[in-house]
Parts: C-alpha cells; structure tokens; sequence
C-alpha cells in the first residue's frame, strides 16, 4: 500500500452534485480500509452536518475533520479532540466587518449555525447542508458579545459574480491576519490563522503517528490547497479549480468517481 492514511474533502470531491455518494466511491473506501489503510473526510462543513453522512461511508470509527481543520473528533463518541475558533475580539472585528458590507453571513460556533437574514441563499445551504440556521432578532455582532459566543468560522454566502469582490475586501480589510479562502462559487469562508486544512493533516500525522509522506490527499476547491500541500500524495479531481490541479495529479471528475480512482490506482498499488 503506498498511502497509509487517504484523507478526502466532500464536497465537490466525494459527494456528486446531486448530493449523493456513487456505489464505487462506497466501495473503493471499504476495500482500502479492509486492506488496513486509514480514510478521512476532512470538510469545511459543520460536525452535525458531515457526521449524518458518514455513515453513507461506512465509518462508524476513526476520526472526521469539520470547520476546515479547526475542529476534529472521534466519529464513535463524537468527543472533540481538537476545538479552536476566533478569540472573542477576532469574531468581533470580523463579524462587524461583514455586517458593515451588509452581506450575507454565517458564524458557527460548534453545533449552532446563526444568519443574519432569511432568504434563498441561507434556504438552499440548509438543503444542502442538511442543517437549519437561527436568525436571532438583533445583530449578529451583538449576540457573540452578549453570549460569548466561541465562533469556529465565519463565511459570505453571495452570488458567484460577486465572489471576487466579496474576498477583496475582506482581504484588503484583514490584510493576511485571517485565513480568507473559497470553498465553493458561492462561499468566501473566513477562518483563524493557520486554521487550514494543512492543520488538520498535521493533526492526523502525529495522531496515527504516520508520516507525512505516506498520507494522500484529494480536494477540488482552494480550500483544499493547503490540504494537498501537507501531504505526501496530491490528487484533485478533473471538476476542481485550475490551482488546485496546478498542483495534483489529476484523476476523473467528482461524477466519474475521482476519489476511487485515486485509491485504487494510486493509494493501494
């Protein structure tokens, strides 16, 4: 086996488009944990939101990485092995920001998605997502600091022509103090800094005391670059962005079962 431990984003990655998960990906997953290989999910999603679909995986066991790396748990007991977020005046300054611009926002903090409006967008994650939102009766801003709330992540949820303009003014705000990244066309994700999904591989690393280089990666979203960047195998599936790819091996689609593909002709050989 070349890769012990295959780590795998989900969306646009592992699940299709129409939001299932193929029989050969299924498969594929069973038949190199059989052969005593290590897989992950590692996602940008909320823990209530992947664990439902883990399952769907076959995983009962092991550990699944949420938040883009900042939290990581135990998928038999749920118990967070690992739970970092914004300090309260880092989801301050940030939160603030976002509502200034009067975007569209999410802040999560653990199992509680809160929004700052009701409306098709924040409708069509929950679908997705397989999660429901809160839209407290006063400003977001107001209810991290009344609640101190531990915010894990913040994102924009705009229009995929607005996307560029939404991450430059967040970046020309914030300059390089947060993580600012995509994860898909109508997603600019706000984490901590070195929140990534680098972290989450070195998590893994000394977790399964597996070296770098004999970890696998697959993703097809920038947030996925600093996944790929950490481990030792680099795929992206056909569908991902051009940077990502710049940087893989590059295997079929998302909806031509990429990620089996990369684990039977490149992790078990």
């Amino acid at each position: 086996m070349r890769y012990k431990l295959f780590v795998s984003d989900f969306d646009g990655t592992l699940v299709r488009a129409d939001g299932t998960i193929s029989k050969r990906n299924i498969e594929a997953i069973a038949a190199y944990r059989k052969a005593g290989g290590i897989f992950a999910v590692c996602t940008g999603r909320m823990l209530s939101s992947i664990r439902q679909r883990l399952r769907e995986l076959g995983l009962c066991e092991g550990l699944v990485v949420a938040f883009q790396g900042a939290q990581i748990a135990d998928i038999a007991t749920g118990k967070l092995l690992k739970d970092e977020g914004f300090s309260r005046g880092e989801a301050l300054e940030v939160v603030r920001f976002l509502e200034e611009k009067d975007y569209h926002i999410h802040i999560y903090a653990g199992e509680d998605l809160f929004a700052n409006r009701r409306d098709g967008l924040l409708e069509a994650y929950e679908k997705i997502c397989g999660v429901k939102g809160s839209v407290p009766d006063i400003p977001l801003s107001d209810m991290v600091a009344a609640k101190d709330l531990h915010v894990n992540k913040a994102l924009v949820m705009c229009l995929p022509e607005r996307q560029a303009e939404v991450r430059a003014a967040i970046e020309e705000k914030f300059g390089e103090k947060y993580f600012v990244t995509l994860s898909s066309e109508w997603l600019v994700e706000i984490m901590p800094k070195n929140q990534t999904k680098a972290a989450a591989i070195g998590f893994l690393a000394n977790y399964y005391h597996i070296p770098r280089e004999d970890i696998a990666a697959i993703g097809d979203q920038e947030n996925d670059i600093p996944m790929l960047l950490a481990a030792g195998g680099k795929f992206a599936v056909a569908s991902g962005v051009e940077p990502l790819k710049a940087l893989a091996t590059v295997v079929p689609s998302c909806e031509e079962d990429g990620v089996a593909y990369a684990i039977e002709e490149y992790a078990m050989k």
